[in-house]
């Protein structure tokens, strides 16, 4: 209950950045992180909002100090900041992440969004994949949340930056119903042959 009213005050003040006026319900976020385990950090989670997310990796066993949270939001960037004083968080808008400098190419092993992609422009969508793949080892994963019936990522898009998709779920437990994608490298197999 603590969340719903900073989240609804977020929903009114900008509904296109948010895109939902509740959190995500604990299911969608058990869901999401299903795959991300203590071998899979560090992490890059993108709009995490509340923390719900956040909250679920860390019952996962992942450490705050393996977590880097980008919130573009102010309060909610304040709000994490409380509640998650040991991770690396970031309040910028997250498009911006191949722009900065911010890890080392390779450096992370997984990315978990919680970004309204479909409420975004491809360019937007265009910045915010580029930029997570420049950090994601070659058998990272980017995960993504969506309420549509398919990925949220348009085909053109995964087909440029040579990515795939795949559903790895769907939470009737969350308001609305949602799906999970897990998003990698088109040749991941060859890269780490390779590697």
């Amino acid at each position: 209950m603590s969340d719903l009213l900073p989240f609804f005050r977020a929903w009114v003040t900008d509904p296109r950045k948010v895109s939902a006026i509740s959190p995500s319900s604990p299911a969608l976020a058990r869901l999401i992180t299903s795959e991300v385990t203590v071998q899979n950090t560090p992490v890059l989670e993108l709009g995490p909002g509340t923390g719900v997310f956040t909250r679920a990796l860390l019952d996962r066993g992942l450490k705050q100090h393996d977590l880097t949270l980008v919130e573009a939001g102010p309060d909610f960037s304040r709000l994490l900041s409380q509640r998650y004083p040991n991770a690396r968080i970031l309040q910028m808008d997250a498009c911006r992440l191949g722009r900065e400098r911010l890890f080392q190419s390779g450096e992370l092993a997984s990315a978990i969004s919680g970004l309204p992609l479909l409420s975004m422009k491809p360019r937007q969508i265009m910045g915010i994949l580029g930029g997570s793949f420049e950090y994601l080892r070659d058998d990272g994963a980017f995960y993504q949340f969506t309420y549509g019936p398919r990925c949220p990522v348009p085909s053109a898009i995964l087909s440029r930056l040579d990515l795939r998709a795949t559903r790895i779920g769907t939470t009737v437990r969350n308001m609305p119903p949602s799906s999970v994608y897990k998003i990698e490298r088109q040749n991941r197999s060859t890269n780490l042959k390779t590697a």
